[in-house]
């Protein structure tokens, strides 16, 4: 850990499958970014909105009843990554116009530097990356 990280380069939350955990999950985010000390960085909005959209989509079409969604954020140098497990089947897609739902992973794919889904034992994982300077 060097002066500027007061928090460990890792955090991790669990999120029970309710409507409120997408403003906990943002909050606990805005929290971990000002003990890294980036609050204040021109990408901090960007990516507490791609953290909004991550754990939205994991509520509405991965979390199954009575289970729960974790949320993992790295600092890693000059980049942050937003991750969210969940334990539902399927591949998330990109919505594009005329597509029937929401737009959560075109904000994503347009907010961050890089996204991508990989697959878990069970369920999936879907993570964002953003450069900072």
């Amino acid at each position: 850990m060097n002066e500027t990280t007061r928090l460990p380069p890792l955090r991790e939350r669990f999120f029970r499958r309710e409507r409120r955990s997408a403003l906990a999950a943002r909050r606990f985010a805005a929290e971990t970014l000002a003990g890294w000390g980036l609050a204040e960085t021109p990408r901090t909005d960007d990516v507490l909105l791609c953290v909004s959209e991550l754990v939205t989509n994991a509520l509405l079409h991965g979390v199954p009843p009575g289970r729960q969604l974790r949320l993992f954020l790295r600092h890693e140098g000059h980049a942050l990554v937003v991750e969210v497990h969940d334990s539902g089947p399927g591949v998330p897609r990109v919505v594009h116009d005329g597509d029937e739902g929401g737009r959560g992973l075109l904000l994503v794919s347009a907010l961050s530097d890089k996204w991508g889904v990989r697959e878990r034992e069970l369920g999936k994982a879907v993570w964002c990356e953003f450069g900072l300077p």
